[in-house]
């Protein structure tokens, strides 16, 4: 016998359920890129994006549009956390300190980063494993820079594509929604 499987159930298959006790983004703990711990819940109330992102791809440039973006709307209640992932191409620095070393000389990076992470299947971190859960196996990272919105409620509003610039007008008009949004 043979069977049809659709293309969704594949992808849902590589997606592990979401963490047990991870209902928000607040419930997210990452270790940042220095070492120590990240918790996401001292972003309550803020504007969250988070994006995986890597050193040596062609969407690397992205980086300065993340940080403008920061720099813009940061004061306002936004922040960004860059998650350096090897999982597209092995497109990033074998150390965190070479990962930070490069965003700092190169974009002048002042938003947080974690540690190298898997972003993609039943080894992704929490984060990740939560976000594919909750905004389904189409919204997940297929290559470096994709972006997940949280708003001040903690949870997911949406995500944009690797393909998506920081600065495109979909991108502002859903952070500027989310900032305006008191939940």
């Amino acid at each position: 016998m043979i069977r049809i499987v659709s293309l969704a159930a594949v992808a849902a298959l590589s997606i592990a359920a979401a963490p047990a006790g991870v209902t928000s983004a607040y419930d997210v703990t990452m270790t940042g890129i220095d070492g120590t711990p990240l918790p996401f819940a001292q972003y309550k109330g803020k504007v969250i994006m988070v994006v995986n992102t890597a050193s040596m791809c062609g969407n690397t440039p992205q980086y300065e549009g993340l940080e403008k973006l920061y720099e813009a709307y940061n004061a306002k209640g936004l922040t960004i956390i860059g998650v350096p992932s090897k999982d597209f191409g092995d497109q990033e620095f074998g150390s965190n300190k070479e990962v930070k070393t490069f965003c700092d000389a190169k974009f002048g990076i002042k938003f947080p980063l974690t540690e190298t992470s898997t972003v993609k299947g039943p080894g992704a971190v929490p984060f990740y494993r939560w976000a594919a859960a909750t905004l389904g196996p189409d919204q997940v990272p297929t290559w470096n820079f994709h972006k997940y919105l949280v708003g001040r409620d903690g949870k997911l509003i949406r995500a944009f594509g690797n393909k998506v610039q920081p600065g495109a007008p979909e991108v502002t008009a859903a952070v500027e929604a989310a900032l305006a949004s008191k939940s």
